[in-house]
């Protein structure tokens, strides 16, 4: 008992530890997101203190800076179809993919091959992409959702196939006795029952493409359109970095991709144990 109680206590302080750790981080940058720049000082006290009076005068700024309204829009337009294509696509290939390497030495090989692109980093990709994306028309929103697309199929198939574990065959094979197509058994059966895996890999890939500066940087350079963590460059000059501002328009960033987070973390946390289980 009195060892039980020892580790309860090291994991509360380890717990209350990771909690600000978090946390204040999140603090200075709402503190920082509402002071002046007169306000902005060197010494711990002065930077930790609450502004002297709250405004939201950053915010407006930073939207006019950023072009807000515009930038979101490209960042949502392409989180949500890279959202939508990765679940039908990456959970088709998973179910093809889960199903049959148990039996056909060839699927685990690619399930092997494709697993592995998680290993291979970007900056090495990123130069032929560039020259590639070019040279097919791709240089834009549509070139970098494919990018995407390919960068999270990976880990997607991976979480895919893992699930699938906890899926017993026998519900294919009793609708496959009823007449059932493999297609059919897919989308009425299989499908809906990955619901919480779609979370998963829906918040996975949200998070990714919505933080993501470097692919839209090099893919979409000259073609007017930014994504918000492109248009955030612009607080930043070889003179310093306008920190009030920055840290305004990272805080409006963050709402919506926090809103998903909130709205599917039942089915995240669900699909991520379940997955874990046997994959």
């Amino acid at each position: 008992m009195k060892e039980t109680g020892k580790v309860n206590r090291i994991l509360t302080a380890i717990l209350i530890l990771g909690t600000v750790t978090v946390f204040f981080p999140l603090y200075m940058a709402v503190i920082i997101a509402f002071k002046k720049p007169s306000e902005m000082t060197n010494d711990v006290a002065g930077a930790l203190a609450f502004p002297s009076s709250w405004s939201l005068d950053n915010f407006k700024e930073a939207m006019r800076v950023t072009d807000f309204w515009n930038s979101l829009g490209n960042s949502l337009l392409i989180t949500l179809v890279t959202i939508g294509l990765a679940i039908l696509v990456h959970s088709i290939a998973g179910y093809v993919i889960g199903r049959s390497m148990a039996h056909k030495k060839a699927f685990r090989f690619i399930y092997l091959y494709i697993v592995s692109g998680m290993f291979v980093p970007f900056a090495i990709l990123m130069m032929p992409l560039v020259k590639q994306t070019a040279q097919m028309g791709l240089g834009n929103r549509l070139g970098v959702i494919l990018l995407y697309l390919v960068f999270y199929m990976p880990m997607n198939i991976l979480l895919y196939t893992g699930y699938l574990k906890n899926i017993p065959e026998t519900l294919e094979e009793a609708a496959s006795i009823d007449g059932a197509t493999t297609w059919q058994t897919f989308w009425k059966i299989i499908f809906p029952m990955m619901s919480p895996m779609h979370a998963t890999v829906a918040i996975l890939t949200a998070l990714g493409t919505w933080n993501d500066v470097m692919t839209p940087l090099v893919i979409m350079s000259g073609t007017g359109k930014n994504t918000l963590p492109l248009a955030q460059l612009n607080f930043q000059t070889q003179f310093g970095t306008n920190y009030n501002l920055a840290f305004a328009s990272y805080i409006l960033a963050l709402i919506p991709i926090l809103i998903f987070y909130l709205l599917c973390q039942k089915q995240i946390l669900n699909g991520v144990a379940n997955g874990a289980v046997k994959g």
